[in-house]
């Protein structure tokens, strides 16, 4: 047998190098998923994570587990995610919860160094509601009323999405709206239900049910672009503020270091969940609406372009206006 020279090891050295790392990260994403696959969720509802689930499931026949850690803010279900291994078996349920606390900057967690973004899931609209005893059925009659009123605005904890609404509003439109924050979704739409507070950026579904029943009157919604759910009601943008766009959004995230071909796998197998016809109807009732096509690479810059978005929100409004204990959603 010829003996390779010195040369030549250092040739055949490198070239093992290069391609074993490759042909194993190849091995890993074609046995992924080998066991149950966790999904874990912070302050927000599972029903969009449990709808995934179920196509995971079926496409790879091992059990997906959607978890709820909803406890400090997102702090409890991030810890869970990030301090996993990192091959595609634990995923983190991510929504603008993450992405506003950095740009309050309370995160205790770095976004995009701790997590592999995976795949946007969809987006979710904010409705403005108020009481009906409210004689106001547009954004402008509205701001026309609350200069000449006290109105109360209520949200579903200082520092969520909703109490940023509620300011940035009073910012652009020149009120004085008072802030009313309260424990959760519910208990500030109930809340506006008995016109102990008089409106109410509230999540699209909640919010449907209730313009629905005629108990509020939806005047606009904070997405750049109309709601499949809500179709007649206009933006807020349209409705005279350009700068309003606060769209909510879920997607998956991997703890840092996952593959790159297991992110892969997982992005493709999430586009074709939400691209089924029969999800996506189910998707839209529950109040998440097709998302953008995305890869892993475009999901990161939609959440890098999400904290930047944020930020300016918050810098607009003031970071003292906003602060307080991290939301218990």
């Amino acid at each position: 047998m010829r003996r390779l020279r010195p040369a030549a090891w250092i040739v055949a050295l490198a070239y093992a190098l290069t391609v074993l790392p490759v042909s194993f990260a190849a091995a890993q994403a074609q046995n992924f998923p080998n066991h149950p696959i966790k999904i874990i969720i912070g302050p927000s509802p599972d029903i969009f994570s449990r709808i995934i689930a179920e196509h995971l499931q079926q496409a790879w026949g091992q059990p997906v587990v959607v978890e709820p850690r909803p406890g400090g803010g997102g702090k409890l279900a991030v810890t869970a995610v990030s301090s996993a291994a990192p091959d595609g078996h634990t995923l983190l349920f991510a929504t603008p919860t993450y992405t506003l606390n950095t740009a309050m900057q309370v995160a205790s967690y770095d976004l995009l160094k701790e997590f592999e973004p995976v795949s946007i899931i969809g987006i979710i609209s904010y409705v403005l509601v108020t009481h009906a005893s409210v004689p106001a059925t547009s954004v402008a009659e509205l701001v026309a009323y609350a200069r000449q009123n006290k109105l109360n605005c209520a949200s579903a904890g200082i520092g969520t999405v909703p109490h940023l609404a509620c300011e940035y509003l009073n910012k652009l439109a020149g009120t004085d709206i008072l802030h009313v924050p309260y424990r959760d979704v519910n208990s500030a739409t109930m809340a506006t239900v008995g016109n102990v507070t008089q409106m109410f950026f509230g999540v699209s579904t909640s919010a449907k049910s209730q313009i629905d029943s005629g108990t509020l009157r939806g005047l606009a919604v904070s997405t750049a672009q109309r709601s499949l759910l809500l179709p007649a009601l206009p933006t807020m943008r349209e409705s005279g503020y350009p700068p309003f766009d606060m769209p909510g959004w879920g997607g998956l995230l991997a703890p840092a270091h996952t593959p790159s071909d297991i992110i892969e796998k997982l992005n493709a197998e999430v586009r074709r969940a939400v691209e089924r016809s029969d999800l996506q109807k189910r998707l839209i009732t529950v109040g998440m609406e097709p998302p953008p096509r995305q890869s892993p690479a475009e999901f990161r810059k939609f959440i890098e372009n999400d904290i930047a978005r944020w930020t300016r929100f918050v810098d607009a409004v003031g970071l003292e206006k906003l602060k307080g204990d991290v939301p218990q959603q």
